[in-house]
């Protein structure tokens, strides 16, 4: 049976997100794209002139699904939205870290990396619209505190997702017990 010759977009998108999740953005380079798909270099090309195009298309791609779960999620009652907000974010959980190799990228040269980027940039005010509007909501339901400035709250909530799972729980359950600690802290 010969190699596969060819792979999709989306199959170069994620090996693109895992590599440069691997080695970082400076680390990664068409090359050892290549090593990591089936086929020629030369195919990369026939969907992206350039390592930027590929990395900002990455990026667009990931932040493309997250907009997409969190658009889908029920907001009438938003604490069990928040919840569901949380369990998106613990499962992009490296969403963070590939984006924040993004003021790395040259757009001067390549225009599809600089509307890639812009389309990030707009869908992550997205999202922080609509953490926004729920905490808000959830503060003016008495079922958050108002004595907690709604960043504070915001910020410790952002930072549940970069809680490392060392006991490689599911996902799922991961993410409700990190709900539950965030709402209930510590103490008995």
């Amino acid at each position: 049976m010969g190699r596969k010759q060819s792979f999709t977009a989306t199959e170069l998108l994620d090996t693109t997100k895992r590599l440069v999740l691997e080695h970082g953005y400076d680390g990664f380079h068409l090359k050892l794209l290549s090593e990591h798909l089936p086929g020629a270099r030369s195919t990369i090309y026939q969907y992206y002139s350039n390592k930027e195009e590929i990395v900002a298309a990455c990026m667009k791609h990931v932040i493309v699904t997250v907009l997409e779960q969190a658009s889908a999620v029920d907001e009438t009652d938003a604490m069990s939205a928040l919840q569901q907000l949380l369990l998106i974010y613990v499962g992009e959980s490296q969403l963070h870290q590939l984006l924040g190799d993004a003021y790395k990228i040259n757009t001067a040269n390549s225009p599809a990396a600089a509307n890639d980027l812009e389309f990030v940039e707009q869908a992550h005010l997205t999202l922080k619209l609509q953490l926004t509007r729920l905490f808000e909501r959830a503060q003016q339901d008495k079922k958050l505190r108002n004595d907690i400035p709604l960043p504070v709250l915001v910020g410790v909530f952002f930072n549940l997702i970069n809680t490392p799972n060392m006991l490689n729980i599911p996902t799922p359950q991961w993410s409700e017990l990190l709900f539950q600690m965030w709402i209930g802290g510590a103490r008995s």
